[in-house]
């Protein structure tokens, strides 16, 4: 009975996430293995090499997750306890925590309802001019306004764990603001399982981050972290970037079937901006006001179909924080769908998705 509940979980689902890899990675692997230098090596020194250039920028600093990421960028500002640190509401919970973990103050900020980004007026009434740094993620592969935020005059954090291979005004994200970070998770852009990177142009942040990334026979007693990528997650991490142009070209073929398809319903599609190269991470439709629907039965009726699908954001931060400020987070979380987009996406799934994406929501 076991054995054939299993067979059933595993033969009908298509998942919303899917890692793309395969013996190129292993082999790269097992040779770092054989080697028997499992860390700081060269593999690590040329991933941050190829991230950095991936990003435009000058050098990069290999991490175990994209939140370590995250907490050593924050450092790498100056961020410490009392500091104000503006975020969007709709996003990954990670930027909250790395910024509760400097004791610095998260301000939360309201979205646009279409492009799914931080709100750059919204961002503007915070009083920028308070702020010690801004967070601010490409969601889902969409580049935010990068210049109008810019213009605004607080320090940037490129947040890229949804967006590496995405475009802004003809620059790769990453690379634009004052300091840029990735994620390698298992389902992001490209994956070494765990792992990120932050990526900057600043030699002093360079020297400091490099500094408190490792901890063993260094001088002083300043608190630093164990945070290093190991080499065989950099050798992965250099196959898949070199397979990243393959990734991008087939999710933007899924994006613009899925575009084809859901433009006759009765749904928002992700939209393009001028001057901006989406990566579609994901593909998120909403509901319109004039057809809604309750997205939680949605849901569970696409699982019984054996297709996975998702709310994109688990929860808006304001919410967890109990707030009551950002109304456009708020409307997207209710109405907001996240169908599966991935490079090993098949056709042959890729048309059961939108068969069953279609009855249910259309």
């Amino acid at each position: 009975m076991l054995r054939k509940n299993r067979v059933m979980f595993t033969s009908i689902m298509i998942p919303h996430s899917r890692s793309t890899i395969g013996e190129e990675e292993a082999e790269a692997a097992a040779a770092v293995i054989r080697s028997g230098l499992l860390v700081d090596g060269e593999q690590t020194k040329q991933f941050e090499r190829l991230v950095a250039e991936q990003t435009g920028a000058a050098w990069g600093v290999a991490v175990g997750t994209g939140t370590a990421a995250l907490h050593l960028a924050l450092l790498g500002l100056g961020v410490g306890p009392g500091d104000r640190v503006a975020i969007p509401s709709y996003v990954c919970v990670a930027l909250l925590h790395a910024i509760r973990y400097l004791n610095a103050e998260p301000v939360v900020i309201d979205i646009d309802p279409d492009t799914l980004n931080i709100d750059p007026d919204a961002l503007k009434r915070s009083a920028p001019a308070r702020l010690k740094a801004v967070i601010v993620p490409h969601m889902f592969g969409l580049p935010a306004e990068l210049n109008s935020i810019l213009a605004l005059g607080a320090p940037v954090i490129e947040d890229c764990a949804l967006a590496i291979g995405a475009e802004y005004r003809g620059k790769p994200v990453g690379g634009q603001g004052h300091l840029g970070i990735c994620s390698f998770y298992a389902t992001k852009m490209i994956t070494t399982g765990e792992g990120g990177m932050v990526v900057g142009h600043d030699a002093d942040v360079l020297q400091r981050l490099q500094d408190l990334r490792d901890y063993d026979q260094l001088e002083g007693d300043t608190v630093r972290f164990n945070y290093r990528l190991t080499e065989m997650q950099a050798a992965i991490g250099r196959i898949q970037l070199r397979r990243l142009p393959t990734f991008l070209e087939r999710r933007r073929h899924i994006a613009t079937r899925y575009h084809e398809v859901f433009e006759r319903m009765h749904c928002r599609q992700p939209i393009e901006i001028p001057d901006a190269v989406h990566a579609y991470y994901r593909y998120v439709i909403q509901s319109s006001d004039q057809h809604p629907v309750n997205l939680d039965q949605c849901i569970a009726q696409l699982d019984q179909k054996g297709v996975a699908c998702r709310r994109p954001v688990s929860k808006p931060i304001h919410q967890l924080l109990n707030l009551k400020t950002c109304p456009d987070a708020d409307a997207v979380f209710k109405r907001a769908l996240s169908i599966p987009i991935y490079p090993t996406l098949t056709d042959q799934e890729l048309a059961t998705v939108i068969d069953a994406v279609h009855e249910v929501t259309g």
